[in-house]
C-alpha cells in the first residue's frame, strides 16, 4: 500500500495551492510531494507556474496537457445541455474539477503514493468536486486539504509563503484569487467581497468594456453536427482552436462579462466575477438551432433537465449516476442538432442573424401568408373545439 506521506497536490499556482507546499512537508508531515498542474488552457502561464511549485518546494512539479479533452469531453456535452448555472454561469471552473481529480488519481498511481491534496477552502465548492472525485475513483487515497485546517486570511497565507522565500504573486491590498482555463476565467475575493464595490477594469483580462469595443459590428457563423461545434465561418476546427477564437472575438466586443451572487454547495452566497466569452456564445448559438431543429415538447422537457444538468456539475456529481442519465438523454436530443447559426456581436451583445439547418422543422410554406401557404387553415375551428374541450367541462362544472 502506497504510503500516505508521499502525496499528489493539484497546484495553479495561485495563493493557496502555493503556500499548501511548504504547509503540506513542515505542518502535515509529508515526505514527497509532487505538485501537478493541470493544462487546461491557461497558456503561457504553465511553465512559470511549474518552476515556481519548484521554488516552494515540491520534490516534482509537472504539467499535464488535457485541454483538449477538456473541451471535447467536458465542454462541449455541457454546451449540448445549455448548462448554465442560476441562468447565467456556464460552469468554466465547475467543469474542470473532476477531471483534475481523474488527473490526481491517475497521477498518484504513477507515482506510488498514497495521499492526493488540494488548496481549496473549506468555504468553496472545489473542495467537493475534488474529494467526490478522488473517493469515488480511488477510495483508498488518503485527501489532505491544508486549507481546510489553518485559519489564515488570504493576507496571511500569503505571509506564510513568504517566510519560506516564496514570494506572492498578488499584493496583499489587491489579493484577486483567480482561475483561468481555456472555458473562462474566474475572480473572487478581495474588493469583489463587497457587494457596493463595482469592479474596475483592472479585475477583467479576457473582456474589453462594451463602451470600448468596436463601434462596427461582427459577424461569426458557429456550424454544428449532431449538437457539437466544428466550424467557424465555414472552416473545420478542432475544439480547442474553435473555442480559443470564439474567445478572442467575444471578448474583442465586450461580450462574456459575468458579475452574480452565486449559490454555493456549502450553503453561503458568494459573489463571483467570471469571463466565458466563447462557451457563451456556443451556448447562444446551439439553443437557437435547438429551437429550430427539435419539436415543442422536447425542448420543453430538455429545459428543466438543463437546470438540473447545470446544477449536478456544480454539484460535483460529474461521475455520479445523475449526470450520466441526464447526458444520455441530451445525447438522445442531438442527432438532428445540425447546422449553422450566424451571430452578430456588438458593443457587449450577441444577437442571431441568420440560421441554417440541414432537418430544420421551421417550414415556410406552413407559416407564409402568401399564395404558397399548404396550411389547412379550415381544420382550425375543429381543432380548437377539441383542444378547449377540458377546460368548458370544468367551467360548466364548476361555473
Amino acid at each position: 500500500m502506497a504510503s500516505a506521506k508521499r502525496v499528489v497536490l493539484a497546484y495553479s499556482g495561485g495563493v493557496d495551492t502555493t503556500a499548501c507546499i511548504p504547509y503540506l512537508r513542515h505542518e502535515m508531515g509529508c515526505e514527497f510531494i509532487v505538485a501537478m498542474a493541470a493544462d487546461l488552457g491557461q497558456g503561457d502561464e504553465l511553465e512559470p507556474i511549474r518552476q515556481k511549485a519548484l521554488h516552494a518546494g515540491a520534490d516534482v512539479s509537472l504539467v499535464v496537457d488535457a485541454k483538449e479533452r477538456f473541451v471535447r469531453e467536458y465542454g462541449f456535452p455541457a454546451v449540448k445541455a445549455n448548462a448554465l448555472y442560476d441562468g447565467q454561469y456556464p460552469l468554466s471552473s465547475a467543469l474542470g474539477r473532476p477531471l483534475i481529480g481523474d488527473l490526481l488519481v491517475e497521477t498518484a498511481h504513477a507515482y506510488e503514493c498514497g495521499a492526493v491534496a488540494h488548496g481549496c477552502t473549506g468555504k468553496g465548492n472545489d473542495q467537493v468536486r475534488l474529494d467526490l472525485t478522488v473517493a469515488l475513483l480511488d477510495s483508498g487515497l488518503k485527501i489532505l486539504a491544508p486549507a481546510r485546517e489553518w485559519s489564515f486570511s488570504r493576507a496571511e497565507t500569503i505571509a506564510y509563503s513568504e517566510k519560506f522565500g516564496i514570494a506572492g504573486h498578488v499584493s496583499k491590498e489587491k489579493p484577486w484569487a483567480i482561475d483561468l482555463n481555456i472555458l473562462g476565467r474566474n475572480v473572487e475575493a478581495g474588493l469583489i467581497e463587497d457587494l457596493t464595490w463595482e469592479p474596475t477594469e483592472e479585475v477583467w483580462a479576457l473582456t474589453r468594456p462594451a463602451e470600448e469595443a468596436p463601434d462596427t459590428p461582427e459577424y461569426v457563423a458557429i456550424g454544428f453536427e449532431a449538437g457539437v461545434p466544428v466550424a467557424l465561418d465555414g472552416v473545420p476546427l478542432g475544439p480547442t482552436a474553435l473555442v480559443e477564437q470564439l474567445n478572442t472575438l467575444g471578448g474583442r466586443h465586450g461580450i462574456g462579462r459575468i458579475d452574480m451572487l452565486e449559490n454555493r454547495v456549502v450553503g453561503v452566497k458568494s459573489r463571483e466575477l467570471y469571463e466565458a466569452p466563447g462557451v457563451l456564445l456556443l451556448i447562444q448559438a446551439h439553443r437557437e438551432l435547438e429551437q429550430l431543429t427539435l419539436p415543442a415538447d422536447v425542448l420543453a422537457h430538455k429545459l428543466p433537465l438543463e437546470a438540473a444538468y447545470a446544477r449536478t456539475v456544480y454539484d460535483g456529481l460529474w461521475h455520479g449516476p445523475l449526470r450520466a442519465a441526464l447526458d444520455a438523454f441530451v445525447e438522445s436530443t442531438q442527432r438532428h442538432v445540425t447546422g449553422e447559426i450566424r451571430l452578430k456581436l456588438y458593443k457587449g451583445r450577441a444577437s442571431v442573424a441568420a440560421r441554417r439547418a440541414e432537418r430544420a422543422l421551421y417550414r415556410h410554406e406552413l407559416v407564409t401568408y402568401g399564395p404558397e401557404c399548404t396550411f389547412d387553415q379550415s381544420s382550425a375551428e375543429g381543432f380548437i373545439d377539441i383542444f378547449g374541450l377540458p377546460s368548458r367541462v370544468w367551467n360548466a362544472v364548476n361555473g
